[in-house]
């Protein structure tokens, strides 16, 4: 190999990331560490420049071509014919073969002793280099060691198959050993949903951990209607109808600890796509003090629970704990002077004090028809799962305003856009303002793992975003990654939230049809409203999470 000589230094002084006096400090920090740490990697640890940006201008100069790995097809059979020391060591994915090259990417095209050992050891072909992201690398490795560990399991299905001993409804089955070893591995690692992909050469096997998917297994594209045809059968669902969505549930004793699954069918180009949502039936109801909230949000909220009728919204995207925020709202307030019901789809956790009712659209059993029928139930406080329609939130209104107590949610991006989407469902404003208590939105961050934390400097253009809200003094941290995180840096979810009170004020400005935009200027003026992205600056700060993962959710 070729050996350049870059002047890493001055490339990011002409690129404009730093400029001369940040150049000298650099290189005197890392000569006073004994040159541990290289220049480049200084400045994205400083926050100068980001990795792919990086990694983008060192593939300039060595005119070499930036390789997104995530976006290529890798050959893992590949991989298989070399030491898996040899690549961990020169951090380099061989992805492909062709007639004149062994195509390679490296995180590192300089270290070019290792690079070196890998040509002499690959000496069939000559290599062609990329530069790649060490994450995507990583990614690669992690996934070339999942095949290995599963292709024993496969190979006793792919044998079952072709021996003709294979049946989809046999609970002794490869198969069925095989859904309930990705059941127990979502579990153990608490993840909230599984899901199945098939691609075009094998299928993935992913869990959602802590919000963020993480790919579990790796199947050969042969096995995948025996897994497909095995799950459905245990939802109830029709196994030769492959060309619309279908929708199921089951139960499995898993650690016997009993789960409910909620199950999702969706045709793609390359098979279905099953989605499987765990919920599990032994889950401590949270008290709202646990949900991670701040404490003026708490009393804010409190407030709110205490008045005797209204309607309240929790709002956010679909995983955003919403649910979970509603049942530690009615676990706070439950009593045995009230009668509380609530309409659910499905019904998620166990109540104490409440009448818990199951909408069936299959029976034609809505929202909007079970929580009409309620209301001859003398109900104090209801929750109704989610407003879907304007139907659903008519009724929900007039019930507020006839003297219940109203919970439900929305899926809006902040609170004062809850009011939005109520006019935009045909709802009149004087009727907003005259139900309306209150409004609360809210988003899942991950939390920093504690075992791994370290102080940390997100990139320059990042900070420059929410500068204004920053205290003079701050320091911001990241997990490096460990064993007990995954790798991760990451170790569960905690919620960011902004709650708008209806004042006498908002309401007034609600009833004359103002805009989201001076309603939650004015709450910010006259109510102390903070939005959800100062909440997410506070935990940041405080070393609770990540500024990227603040950034990732709250706008």
């Amino acid at each position: 190999m070729i050996k350049k000589n870059i002047r890493i230094g001055d490339i990011l002084i002409d690129k404009g990331f730093i400029n001369q006096d940040q150049l000298m400090l650099a290189l005197k920090e890392q000569k006073k560490s004994n040159f541990a740490k290289k220049l480049g990697q200084y400045f994205i640890d400083e926050g100068y420049v980001s990795q792919r940006a990086f990694a983008e201008i060192l593939a300039e100069q060595l005119d070499l071509e930036f390789i997104d790995l995530y976006g290529v097809e890798v050959d893992f059979n590949l991989m298989t014919k070399y030491s898996a020391k040899l690549l961990k060591g020169a951090q380099a994915i061989p992805f492909l073969e062709d007639d004149e090259f062994i195509h390679v990417a490296v995180v590192d095209p300089l270290d070019y002793e290792s690079i070196e050992l890998l040509e002499r050891n690959i000496a069939t072909k000559p290599i062609k280099l990329y530069i790649s992201l060490k994450n995507d690398v990583n990614h690669i490795f992690e996934r070339f060691e999942i095949i290995s560990i599963t292709k024993l399991i496969v190979d006793n299905i792919k044998r079952e198959i072709a021996t003709n001993n294979y049946k989809a409804d046999s609970e002794q089955s490869s198969i069925m050993q095989l859904v309930e070893q990705i059941v127990k591995s979502a579990i153990k690692n608490n993840a909230s949903d599984i899901h199945i992909e098939p691609s075009a050469f094998n299928v993935s096997v992913r869990s959602r951990i802590d919000g963020i998917l993480r790919e579990n297994f790796v199947f050969d594209k042969e096995i995948y209607n025996a897994l497909s045809s095995r799950i459905k059968i245990l939802g109830n669902l029709d196994i030769s109808e492959k060309r619309k969505s279908q929708d199921g549930r089951f139960s499995m004793t898993i650690n016997d600890n009993r789960y409910d699954f909620r199950l999702s069918t969706a045709p793609t180009m390359f098979g279905e796509s099953v989605v499987m949502r765990i919920l599990d039936q032994q889950k401590i109801l949270l008290k709202l003090r646990d949900l991670g909230m701040e404490e003026s949000n708490i009393k804010t909220f409190e407030e709110i629970l205490k008045l005797p009728y209204g309607i309240i919204f929790v709002t956010g995207p679909t995983g955003s704990g919403k649910t979970t925020t509603l049942y530690a709202a009615l676990n706070e307030i439950k009593s045995i002077e009230n009668k509380m019901i609530t309409i659910e789809d499905p019904i998620e956790y166990q109540l104490p004090l409440a009448q818990q009712i199951q909408i069936n659209e299959k029976i034609d059993y809505s929202f909007a028809q079970a929580l009409r029928s309620i209301l001859r139930q003398d109900p104090d406080i209801i929750m109704v799962g989610e407003v879907r329609d304007s139907e659903t939130l008519n009724i929900a209104v007039q019930a507020s305003l006839t003297g219940h107590l109203v919970f439900t949610t929305l899926h809006t991006n902040d609170a004062p856009s809850a009011i939005t989407r109520m006019i935009q469902m045909n709802l009149e404003p004087y009727l907003i303002a005259d139900s309306l208590v209150g409004v609360m939105a809210q988003r899942l961050v991950r939390k920093i793992c504690p075992y791994c934390k370290k102080e940390h400097n997100p990139p320059k253009k990042m900070i420059e975003k929410v500068e204004k809200y920053l205290p003079k003094e701050y320091q911001f941290y990241q997990g490096e990654g460990c064993m007990r995180c995954g790798f991760s840096g990451y170790s569960g979810r905690t919620m960011i939230s902004e709650i708008l009170k209806i004042s006498e004020t908002i309401s007034h400005l609600i009833s004359i049809n103002m805009n989201k935009y001076e309603i939650a200027r004015k709450a910010e003026e006259n109510d102390g409203f903070e939005p959800m992205l100062i909440d997410g600056l506070k935990k940041a700060t405080n070393g609770l999470t990540t500024l990227e993962e603040v950034l990732r959710v709250a706008k």
